[in-house]
C-alpha cells in the first residue's frame, strides 16, 4: 500500500511539473503576444485619418482583445489593415503575407514559439473568413476569429502589457 501511495504521489507531482512548465510555455506566449500587439498598436494614431477611426476604437487597441470589445466592425479591418501596411505585412490583395508574418513575430523575444501558433490560427481564420470581398470586413472577421483561437490557445496578451508597450517611448 505504501509503496502504491509512493507511486501514485510521483505521478501526481511529474504531471504538476510539465504541467507548470505547460503554463510557463503559454505565458511566455502570451508576455511575447503582449509585446507585439503593443508594437502593432503603437501605429494606430498614425492609421486614425486613413482608416477613419471613430474615438472609441482610438481610446485604445489593448482594449481589442478584451471578449467584450466588439471587434467585428468594418473600421477595425480597415485599422488593422493600415497598421499591417506599416509593418509590410500585407500583400497587393490586403492578405497576410505569411513568412512577413512569421518573420515579425520572431523578431520578438520567444517569437519561434510563438509563430507557429498564430500561423495556425491565421490559416484556420483564412480558411473561415476568406469568402468575404470586403477587404475591411474580411480583416475584422478574421481578427475576430483570431482572437479567440488566441483565448482558446491560451496565447491572448495581457492588456496592462499593451499598455506598457504603446506608453514606452
Amino acid at each position: 500500500m505504501v509503496i502504491v501511495f509512493k507511486m501514485a504521489l510521483y505521478w501526481i507531482v511529474l504531471a504538476l511539473i510539465l504541467a507548470a512548465g505547460e503554463m510557463e510555455a503559454t505565458s511566455d506566449k502570451s508576455i511575447t503576444m503582449s509585446r507585439v500587439a503593443g508594437k502593432f498598436g503603437k501605429t494606430l494614431d498614425g492609421c486614425r485619418d486613413e482608416a477613419k477611426l471613430t474615438s472609441d476604437i482610438m481610446e485604445g487597441w489593448e482594449q481589442a482583445w478584451d471578449q467584450d470589445f466588439d471587434v467585428d466592425r468594418r473600421e477595425i479591418g480597415c485599422a488593422i489593415i493600415c497598421m499591417s501596411n506599416k509593418f509590410s505585412l500585407l500583400q497587393d490583395d490586403n492578405t497576410v503575407q505569411h513568412d512577413s508574418l512569421a518573420d515579425y513575430l520572431k523578431s520578438f523575444d520567444n517569437g519561434d514559439a510563438l509563430a507557429a501558433t498564430a500561423a495556425d490560427l491565421y490559416t484556420d481564420c483564412e480558411k473561415e473568413n476568406g469568402h468575404i470581398d470586403d477587404d475591411c470586413s474580411r480583416t475584422a472577421k478574421m481578427f475576430a476569429c483570431f482572437r479567440i483561437g488566441a483565448k482558446k490557445a491560451g496565447i491572448t496578451p495581457y492588456v496592462d502589457l499593451i499598455k506598457d508597450v504603446i506608453e514606452e517611448s
